[in-house]
């Protein structure tokens, strides 16, 4: 599915990331996981076609798309839900749902009823504008915005940040039924809540550098390398 070898990526004269390579496997949930300024969403961004990558060879379904323009990254079949969320608060729950509608490469399409189904709190709000939503429905909005552009890989960059606990099991819910769906998922988060009830694998960055690449429940079981590399006991 996603194959990351040896990237190099940054800003101006500042290098964020050095030679980090993983992989993400068919229907695969991989959770990269890092303190604050690790390098996270830099590699999101860097796969995405956000970032232009420095060094690295990146392919999706054995297809290069290292330094692509992010929309033909799209086309190719990944999502990207940014930090921040960006829906568009202006237009409806609805309407949003329209914009990031595209016909699917193969399989069942992604549509606003099975949506819906997957989001119920978002069947309710269909026809309220995203500025009028809490925080958590607009995460809920913004996952299933991307979706309307049916990818087969969706990268997640912290989407459980500043959720109440609540909110996150129902994303948490959401995202094992997507796996079960067949979407493979790139999740950058912080805290090990949401990562930890869907993850197969996790990738430990610090500092730009890749620590760790393996089993979750290997890395869950290891205080040492938590405190280390994440700083919690």
């Amino acid at each position: 599915m996603l194959e990351v070898r040896e990237l190099q990526a940054g800003y101006g004269a500042a290098t964020i990331l050095f030679d980090v390579s993983f992989d993400v496997g068919n229907g695969e949930a991989v959770a990269l996981l890092g303190r604050n300024g690790a390098g996270k969403s830099t590699t999101l961004k860097a796969i995405a076609g956000w970032l232009k990558p420095r060094r690295g060879d990146i392919r999706l379904d054995g297809r290069r798309i290292d330094g692509a323009p992010s929309y033909r990254i799209a086309r190719a079949g990944l999502g990207f839900v940014p930090e921040g969320r960006r829906i568009f608060t202006g237009l409806t729950v609805a309407q949003n749902l329209e914009v990031g509608r595209r016909e699917p490469h193969a399989g069942v399409p992604w549509t606003p009823q099975r949506l819906f189904s997957l989001f119920p709190a978002l069947a309710e709000l269909r026809d309220r504008r995203g500025g009028q939503i809490s925080g958590g429905e607009q995460q809920m909005l913004a996952i299933a915005r991307t979706l309307m552009g049916n990818p087969t890989l969706l990268l997640l960059d912290e989407p459980g940040e500043g959720l109440a606990p609540l909110v996150i099991a129902q994303l948490t819910e959401a995202l094992r039924a997507l796996k079960q769906a067949g979407v493979a998922i790139l999740l950058a988060e912080q805290s090990l809540v949401l990562a930890a009830a869907i993850a197969d694998r996790a990738c430990v960055l610090e500092s730009g550098q890749l620590r760790y690449a393996g089993p979750y429940g290997e890395f869950a079981r290891d205080a040492q390398a938590r405190a280390e590399w994440l700083g919690l006991d």
